[in-house]
């Protein structure tokens, strides 16, 4: 979702440097391109807290981080370019469409709610409803089990280095989104796009037959 449906990524960043910043930490934009970027949240307070954190300060810290990122973007939600009709296109088509998120459920709610396109999808997976989280390919597997479709039958589009590896781990079809990354700094993709205005789109249209 993050970076594939919307570019949420540098208001992520902006709640984090306001959590961070109260404890007297101030990551630069390349350590959160590094280590923030499609990563879960325990990950990403490990990482910068530089300790281990215990499951009921993870608990209040994801809670004001994810607040503030509410509250930041909650009056500005905008599509990546040209995600709106395509979605549409293959809708239309009858195309199985899940979102398989490492955000929590309320941000994943807030976003497809306020681009009034949670009808378009048959399977909704956020943090809360795997045990491991990517790389590890839990999330588009129980996915694809939703959608009642074989692994090697899924395209997958991510635009993280884990996300792209966790859809490469459950043996997916794999469109890079370039929103917060260069193709050099991600596994191997079948093939990469910008956005969804994107000229490669056309193979796409290949693969799905639309």
């Amino acid at each position: 979702m993050d970076g594939v449906i919307s570019h949420t990524n540098p208001h992520h960043s902006k709640a984090f440097e306001k959590v961070f910043a109260k404890r007297g930490l101030y990551p630069t934009e390349e350590e959160y391109a590094a280590h923030m970027y499609g990563k879960n949240n325990r990950y990403i307070f490990t990482h910068f807290l530089n300790r281990e954190i215990s499951e009921s300060e993870l608990n209040k810290l994801e809670e004001e981080k994810e607040s503030l990122f509410r509250e930041i973007y909650q009056d500005i939600v905008e599509p990546i370019d040209g995600l709106l009709p395509f979605l549409e296109d293959i809708y239309r088509q009858e195309k199985r469409i899940g979102v398989a998120t490492s955000a929590p459920r309320a941000n994943m709610d807030l976003i497809i709610d306020r681009l009034s396109i949670r009808s378009k999808f048959m399977s909704l997976l956020a943090s809360e409803d795997v045990n491991t989280h990517k790389p590890d390919p839990e999330v588009y597997l129980r996915t694809a089990d939703n959608l009642k479709v074989n692994p090697e039958d899924c395209l997958v589009f991510e635009d993280s280095a884990s996300g792209v590896q966790a859809a490469i781990n459950a043996n997916m079809k794999v469109v890079g989104v370039l929103s917060s990354h260069h193709p050099t700094e991600l596994p191997t993709c079948d093939f990469y796009i910008d956005n969804y205005l994107d000229p490669q789109m056309d193979k796409i249209g290949e693969i799905l037959n639309i």
